[in-house]
């Protein structure tokens, strides 16, 4: 009985031992099942406007130009003005020769004098046979006559002052003067020439607006809104500087360069801002919205780029495939796979598998 009963016990320590091992292994095992918590940077997308500044080189213009020019051929005798002169309106700009022009109207007084006389001789006669026909003298017929006769001088007075006036006018016409106040921007005719009707003798730039005038690519035509504003800048000063909208588009583009003119109006433009300047235009493109994330936020999903998205309810990383549009020296600009609002792992990401628990650091590149 001594020895059975010892044998008991030991076999009750052993049991006792090993009950006490396999807790303590299972102990170690449900420690080893707990997940491991990486620590990681990320960043929370924002969509960024997208678009592009262009800079384009153009000259300043006057908005409103014109070609001063004769409504009659002749020789010219005298150009007042020169180019860069300022005028005002009704200040005479040129003149032709008169000659002809004189003896035209001198030609057209005689005939009104003529005609008037014409006119009183026919009134008389036309009053004497009316005084004769009450009393019995004349005839119905030579009454007739002198009436046809007295409204055939009215008319020809008539057309003979018409003459007179045109020939004035004609006169007239030989002195070639400034409609609106400006300057002269450029001369097509000089002192000695005949030129035709309609011929430019001067261009002058009327006083008011004042534009930038630029060339533009189709291409760029189609991204750029009218209504943004364009800052002009001069180009051998660029802190001279104006602000402008688009005034005017070219409905063609030009045969050789394949550019439409695009005339920018401009608001208050500085003194130093001279016809003719070269100036510089800024205007920021349209363009699709961007999504921009940190170069070190990528890695890569079977050869392709991805990015670790955070789930913020199980705070667990998921491996996403992206698509990249282009690469800037410090970002990616995302054409799709990720979304506003989804957080991205930015540092860490070598060390991540899907499904791991991590917890944030804090936001940044």
């Amino acid at each position: 009985m001594g020895t059975r009963t010892v044998a008991r016990a030991v076999i009750v320590c052993v049991v006792a031992t090993c009950g006490s091992g396999l807790a303590g292994c299972q102990r170690g095992g449900d420690e080893a099942a707990e997940p491991e918590v990486r620590p990681v940077r990320s960043v929370t997308i924002a969509e960024s406007k997208g678009g592009s500044t262009l800079t384009l080189s153009g000259r300043v213009a006057a908005e409103d130009e014109v070609a001063v020019a004769f409504r009659i051929p002749g020789r010219l005798i005298e150009r007042a003005v020169n180019v860069g002169d300022r005028v005002r309106a009704g200040q005479v700009i040129a003149r032709l020769e008169q000659m002809n022009e004189r003896n035209q109207l001198l030609s057209a007084q005689a005939a009104l004098n003529a005609s008037n006389a014409d006119l009183i001789r026919a009134r008389d006669e036309y009053a004497r046979q009316k005084s004769l026909i009450d009393e019995g003298f004349t005839t119905r017929a030579q009454l007739d006559q002198a009436t046809a006769a007295f409204r055939a001088a009215e008319a020809q007075v008539k057309s003979a002052t018409a003459q007179v006036s045109m020939a004035q006018d004609m006169v007239g016409f030989t002195v070639l003067t400034a409609d609106a106040p400006g300057a002269v921007v450029a001369r097509g005719a000089e002192p000695g020439e005949v030129v035709q009707a309609g011929q430019m003798v001067v261009r002058i730039a009327r006083a008011g607006g004042v534009d930038a005038v630029f060339e533009v690519p189709p291409q760029v035509l189609r991204r750029a809104a009218a209504a943004q504003p364009v800052v002009v800048a001069l180009t051998d000063d660029p802190a001279v500087t104006a602000t402008g909208r688009v005034r005017e588009t070219s409905p063609q583009a030009d045969p050789v360069t394949g550019t439409f003119t695009v005339r920018v109006g401009l608001e208050n433009p500085p003194p130093e801002m001279l016809l003719g300047s070269i100036v510089t235009g800024r205007v920021t493109l349209q363009g699709d919205p961007l999504i921009v994330i940190p170069s070190s936020a990528l890695a890569t999903s079977e050869g392709s780029p991805a990015v670790w998205v955070v789930d913020p309810a199980t705070s667990t990383v998921a491996l996403r495939p992206i698509r990249i549009a282009r690469h800037e020296p410090d970002s990616v600009i995302v054409a799709e796979g990720v979304a506003p609002g989804d957080t991205v792992v930015t540092a860490g990401v070598q060390t991540l598998r899907a499904g791991q628990k991590v917890r944030i650091l804090g936001a940044g590149g």
